[in-house]
């Protein structure tokens, strides 16, 4: 998996983070079966907290669509955490086709759910760079 300019959404903090992922995804799919679980791991890490980002800008502006969202995200966390567990018991080629099958969903993620979100952020005026919007009070809607 390698970050093409197509992942992009504008924003350079989701980018930056969607680009360590991308990151992170090929470093498990590259893996020597003795680097693997380690590789698993740091992606488990890096999508706890990539989605508990996102999680805290969709709370703070009520984003609609945070349910459909926030489930996906928890399917895909469960899945990385199965996998590790596969993985730890020497199936390595489970870690591959989990590289192979996050970059399918990523790639439809990012321009489905994670594309719809930046563009919330961005009509709510949220600065996801200090975790704060523009406008001065009240919720922040569009």
């Amino acid at each position: 998996m390698e970050w093409t300019k197509d992942l992009a959404l504008g924003d350079e903090r989701i980018d930056s983070t969607h680009r360590e992922f991308v990151a992170l995804v090929d470093a498990v799919g590259k893996a020597a079966d003795d680097a693997m679980l380690v590789a698993i791991d740091a992606l488990i890490a890096h999508t706890e907290a990539h989605f508990e980002q996102e999680q805290g800008w969709m709370a703070a502006t009520a984003f609609p669509s945070t349910h459909c969202h926030l489930d996906e995200h928890a399917g895909v966390l469960g899945a990385i955490q199965e996998v590790r567990g596969y993985v730890s018991e020497g199936k390595f080629h489970v870690g591959r086709v989990l590289a192979q099958e996050l970059d399918t969903w990523f790639k439809q993620h990012a321009a489905t759910m994670d594309s719809m979100l930046a563009q919330w952020l961005r009509q709510c005026k949220f600065d996801t760079a200090q975790e704060l919007t523009t406008q001065s009070e009240g919720l922040l809607q569009p």
